[in-house]
């Protein structure tokens, strides 16, 4: 019998004997590869984090502790550990199956829903706050991948924390990645920390010392002072000293008797304190420890080559090397075209730029305010920025978009990619806002092709229009059409009409739901006896509002589809133009609706789901044009 399956709570990982708890890091490795495997996923930080989660729960009691992981894609193990082991977990990321993030609605040991970076220090510090005030005795525990410190929101945080609570424990996993090879000061700070040589003779010999001493009060306390004195004589600059943390280590994040020796310590601290372990990204899967950056976030992959067994056709390039071959054919005719990353080059397209045109690429890691308003300041000296960034994140720079960007008019692009659903990811990373926060913005342009082709002109037009321009492109696949040797410009919104309409339906997919109106429009055509239009919008601002008042003046129904929210999306845009109008068309906006969509197997179960599957925009539609 293994171990992993007898384990249905952190109560039953407490009575397993010490020198079982190897055996049973092997078999949490084990089960996270075999699931990864079958279903992709998050594999590297959470085959990293193996014995750290073991530790945390064995030395605290949740749901009473709160433990909050930043992002929380690394929480696996945590899942594993707080009865979502055997059949459940096989259910990750799965329609109706478990979340790859913490969630709180899916389990009390999940304190904090996340799934973007920089979040759980500041959580975190609401929730000891909130403890005190209550006059609880609770510990509360962020756990910081070394990413996080890449982050603005993290160091806002740190900022606050040694002022608003005196209980208060940080542990920063340090693995050297966020999703690729951290970039900076903060992470050459973080190297220096690690290799300088007095640091390390010094933290042994006060691991030794700790072996040796019982853990009471007036012990943590002289501690604490002989560690903090002896560190700032080393290392006087100190960053997380300066605020107001007792900073121990760095320590073997591997060695389960060592961290549950250090996190018992951090337990009966009298402040703040940061725990600095060292991890490694991918531990127990040669493939991913070789390439960290491929298998953070994975598909299906063979257990031994690393290689994807998706079925997906590998002759359809994905939109995001659609867009990153093309910016980098452009880079090499234009020195001026500069592509910006938040710790995404791969995710994004930009390695082909990073790797042929190192000098036109900058990764801020994750920062994306930063990015934006860094490109705004290129923008302002006569160079052509281009911040690839997905949809979601894009949610985290969007008053950089308004007051440095578009209030200025400055002639940034942003590639928005995994525009729509990002299915097994969920609701954190859904793309179904970006055109109802940037549409109300002045001078923003806002586009989204149909098919890989337009996506390359779109790029060009945005690189040489001298404005603000967003564009929006969904995860995966694209649509398999040649892409022409050089893109051309597209004139800003004008749409394309497609198929003319005889004075009934004319249907407008935007991006990538053209295809879906197609095939509505063809079974529409042939049911009602009718001829439906069918129009590629390209642009959601501006609106060709020349084309949409002529057919909402000469048609009965005017059908807008979108991978969007249907509040505040193309729809919308197009509703008020036709209210304006006073158009006596009638609208049908179909879009996801008002409400956070759950994650799912794919695409195509989560469309079905909720109403935007072809039968059921058919459905729709008939039932608007007979109403």
């Amino acid at each position: 019998m293994s171990l992993l399956s007898n384990i249905h709570s952190p109560a039953d990982l407490k009575k397993l004997p010490a020198d079982k708890l190897d055996d049973l890091a092997y078999e949490i490795r084990q089960e996270i590869i075999s699931v990864t495997s079958q279903k992709g996923g998050h594999v590297s930080p959470n085959l990293g984090i193996v014995e750290l989660t073991i530790a945390l729960h064995r030395v605290f009691e949740t749901p009473k502790d709160k433990i909050l992981f930043d992002v929380s894609h690394q929480c696996y193990t945590h899942k594993l550990l707080t009865g979502r082991n055997n059949e459940i977990f096989k259910g990750l990321r799965q329609t109706g199956g478990i979340s790859g993030f913490c969630n709180r609605k899916e389990s009390p040991h999940d304190a904090f829903g996340a799934g973007h970076a920089g979040t759980a220090a500041s959580a975190a510090l609401g929730l000891a706050v909130a403890r005190d005030k209550n006059g609880g005795s609770e510990n509360v525990v962020a756990v910081l991948g070394d990413a996080a410190l890449t982050n603005g929101i993290t160091y806002e945080a740190f900022n606050n924390i040694a002022s608003a609570t005196k209980k208060f424990i940080l542990v920063l996993n340090d693995n050297e990645m966020s999703i690729a090879k951290n970039v900076g000061a903060i992470a050459k700070y973080l190297n220096e920390v690690i290799t300088n040589p007095a640091c390390n003779k010094l933290y042994s010999d006060i691991n030794a010392f700790l072996k040796k001493l019982p853990m009471g009060e007036a012990v943590t306390k002289f501690t604490e002072k002989t560690a903090s004195d002896a560190k700032s004589f080393i290392l006087p600059s100190s960053l997380f000293e300066y605020f107001g943390f007792l900073y121990l280590g760095p320590i073997d994040g591997h060695d389960i008797p060592l961290l549950e020796k250090y996190l018992n310590y951090c337990k009966s601290s009298t402040r703040p304190i940061l725990l600095h372990v060292i991890t490694k990204k991918g531990k127990g899967l040669e493939v991913a420890m070789r390439n960290p950056e491929k298998f953070h976030g994975a598909t299906p992959y063979d257990i031994i080559t690393g290689e994807s067994t998706s079925n997906a056709d590998k002759s359809i390039p994905n939109y995001q090397d659609a867009m990153g071959k093309t910016l980098l054919k452009l880079a090499k005719k234009d020195s001026k075209i500069l592509g910006i990353t938040a710790a995404m080059a791969s995710g994004t397209g930009l390695s082909y730029l990073k790797n042929e045109l190192p000098k036109q690429f900058f990764d801020v890691g994750i920062a994306e305010e930063h990015a934006a308003v860094f490109a705004a300041g290129l923008a302002s000296q006569g160079m052509k920025p281009v911040t690839a960034i997905y949809s979601s994140f894009m949610q985290r720079a969007y008053d950089c978009a308004m007051h440095d960007v578009c209030l200025q008019n400055l002639p940034a692009t942003f590639c928005m990619d995994r525009a729509g659903l990002s299915p097994n990811d969920g609701a954190t990373h859904h793309g179904v806002f970006d055109i109802s926060f940037l549409r109300p913005l002045p001078n923003a342009v806002i586009m989204q092709p149909s098919n890989e082709d337009e996506l390359a002109d779109m790029l060009n037009t945005a690189i040489y229009s001298g404005k603000p321009c967003f564009i929006r492109y969904p995860r995966g696949k694209a649509e398999g059409v040649p892409m022409k040797e050089e893109p051309e410009f597209i004139p800003i919104g004008k749409a394309v009409e497609l198929e003319a309409s005889d004075g009934s339906i004319v249907i407008w997919g935007f991006g990538n739901m053209l295809r879906p109106a197609r095939e509505a429009a063809e079974i529409l055509s042939r049911e009602l006896g009718v001829k439906v239009g069918v129009v590629n919008p390209r642009f959601a601002k501006p609106l060709d509002e020349e084309l949409l008042l002529k057919h909402a003046d000469s048609n009965k129904l005017i059908v807008t589809i979108e991978d969007h929210s249907v509040s505040g999306g193309f729809g919308s845009a197009c509703g008020e133009l036709m209210l304006k109008a006073q158009s006596k068309a009638h609208l049908c906006a179909i879009g996801w609706p008002d409400q956070f969509i759950p994650h799912g197997s794919d695409v195509a179960t989560l469309r079905k789901e909720f109403g935007l599957d072809v039968d059921s925009i058919v459905s729709k539609i008939k039932d608007a044009y007979y109403r």
